[in-house]
């Protein structure tokens, strides 16, 4: 069938920008309705974007995380379609995630889609390849959670989550290369980090 005067497909960034503008509820939920099969990926970048960031939350990233955990782990299981006790599925991204954080984000988004393109994109279509990077996920969002209050160790993890769901986002390999080492990089700075902590408390206990 000719594929003559039909409009391209919209990016992700302006689907995200478009989704942020419009009047619908901005809920982990509602992601399902408008991202369809990429809604994991999409819904875990989203919520990893604020423990990304070197900002003061208040404690907030710990809720997103544990979310992400539960959606990785759906990922693992190989779901297609998001599923989340109602109280997370209809949980507000909230204003400081959607006024301020992620309007911010845009033009990072925007920049990583003008560089990137399919490579190896077939990677992305195979299952054991997602349950695969949904145990990164789950990973990378337990280190993000568990790094030392204050420390701002937990950005590393969670940037290297945010460029692990960009990259099935784009089906690009290289990014995916990149958020495995940023992320990979951040859970050797925390361990390395704690284990120094733990043997300093040792010493003057």
């Amino acid at each position: 069938m000719s594929t003559a005067g039909r409009s391209p497909e919209p990016c992700f960034s302006d689907q995200l920008e478009g989704w942020l503008s419009s009047d619908g509820p901005k809920t982990i939920g509602a992601l399902s309705d408008v991202f369809a099969e990429k809604s994991f990926a999409v819904a875990i970048l989203l919520l990893m974007l604020l423990p990304a960031l070197p900002l003061p939350t208040g404690g907030v990233t710990h809720v997103f995380e544990v979310i992400a955990v539960l959606l990785a782990a759906q990922m693992i299981l190989g779901r297609q379609t998001i599923w989340l006790p109602e109280r997370f599925r209809d949980r507000s991204l909230g204003g400081l995630a959607t006024d301020s954080v992620l309007p911010r984000v845009m033009r990072w988004v925007r920049l990583v889609e003008r560089i990137s393109r399919p490579r190896a994109a077939w990677l992305f279509d195979q299952g054991w390849v997602l349950r695969l990077l949904g145990l990164v996920l789950v990973a990378f969002a337990v280190a993000a959670a568990l790094a030392p209050p204050f420390s701002g160790l937990d950005t590393l993890p969670a940037l290297g989550a945010v460029g692990v769901c960009l990259a099935i986002i784009t089906a690009d390999a290289l990014i995916l290369v990149a958020g495995l080492v940023i992320g990979t990089g951040g859970i050797l700075l925390i361990v390395t980090v704690g284990a120094a902590l733990a043997h300093f408390v040792t010493r003057i206990v």
